[in-house]
């Protein structure tokens, strides 16, 4: 009974692939997948309907499985895999270089005078306002305000020798 709609299947499956062979392939598996329903026991009340559908489906699984495969392998890529790896701020040298400078500001505001410091990093690292940080330390708005503003000069100090140093060594690649 469903050997008689095997050339259609076949001719349908290849209007739809453009390809006789894969077409043949799929009308095969289509024939597969039926028969062993039918021999599962299952009723199956429209035998050609049935073929389509299955058919249909196997051709969507096909294309799916065409474009999964249609991306470049990463192997494949020019070198591009080894550099790109991760992002940026995640590669080696990268984070060798923020820790660099992180140690150089941890080193420019370690050097600041002890009440200096402490001021700076209350007002900066911990949030508090220059009101509240006079009054802990116990000294004027003013005062904190001078000892903030030596902080940052020396951040900015630290700064712009790292970019000094950055351009040097760029220059000298």
């Amino acid at each position: 009974m469903l050997e008689r709609y095997y050339r259609e299947l076949l001719n349908f499956l290849s209007r739809t692939v453009n390809d006789r062979d894969a077409a043949a392939d799929l009308a095969q598996e289509s024939y597969a997948r039926v028969l062993a329903l039918r021999q599962s026991g299952q009723a199956i009340a429209n035998a050609r309907a049935l073929l389509y559908r299955t058919a249909r489906n196997l051709v969507i699984d096909r294309h799916r499985r065409g474009q999964f495969r249609a991306h470049e392998d990463l192997d494949a890529q020019d070198g591009a895999a080894e550099g790109a790896a991760a992002p940026r701020h995640e590669q080696p040298e990268e984070a060798y270089a923020y820790a660099q400078h992180a140690r150089a500001l941890a080193a420019a505001i370690e050097a600041l005078p002890p009440r200096c410091r402490e001021a700076f990093v209350l007002n900066r690292f911990e949030g508090l306002s220059h009101q509240e940080v006079a009054e802990r330390m116990g000294i004027s708005k003013n005062m904190v305000a001078q000892h903030i503003i030596r902080g940052v000069l020396a951040c900015q100090a630290c700064e712009d020798a790292l970019d000094a140093a950055g351009k040097r060594a760029a220059r000298n690649e």
